[in-house]
């Protein structure tokens, strides 16, 4: 079964854009390289067309794993979300209570996760932690290093 994901109107319009380059742009490229590899001669001694056709075989599996991820996208109106607890799409400020500092973040979809702008996946361990969490309540998160442990501040749409 697939995993439906939810996405800015932004983040999808993102996504199928990079989809529709990979198929419009990408594919014919790759058919053109195997095609000039196959002019060569042998193929059973040309490196070149082998290598064409598992970069294709490459591409459209990227194709195909975007297509499903596409097929299963979901576009949340965030002016409806409810901000008594942290969902996806909502911005959150953290304290991490072993060191004290501060931090705010987006809770995303996976591929719109981008930890330079503040926003991380709901599908990392923060992310996971923190979900369904209200104002106030505590998070232990196993991270790699160990457990942390978070407060939530603040929960609040833009």
């Amino acid at each position: 079964m697939s995993k439906v994901s939810y996405y800015t109107a932004e983040g999808l319009k993102k996504l199928k854009d990079e989809l529709n380059q990979l198929r419009d742009v990408e594919r014919p490229r790759a058919s053109e390289a195997i095609a000039e590899a196959r002019d060569k001669g042998d193929l059973s001694e040309n490196a070149e067309y082998d290598a064409a056709k598992e970069a294709q075989g490459m591409l459209e599996m990227k194709i195909s794993k975007m297509e499903e991820i596409v097929a299963n996208a979901r576009v949340i109106d965030e002016s409806q979300l409810d901000t008594s607890k942290v969902l996806v799409h909502s911005f959150v400020r953290i304290k991490n209570l072993g060191n004290g500092s501060e931090m705010k973040y987006k809770l995303v979809a996976q591929s719109e996760a981008d930890l330079k702008s503040g926003k991380i996946s709901v599908d990392s361990p923060i992310g996971k932690g923190l979900l369904g969490k209200k104002v106030g309540e505590k998070a232990q998160i196993d991270v790699p290093s160990g457990k942390m442990e978070f407060e939530v501040l603040e929960i609040w749409r833009e």
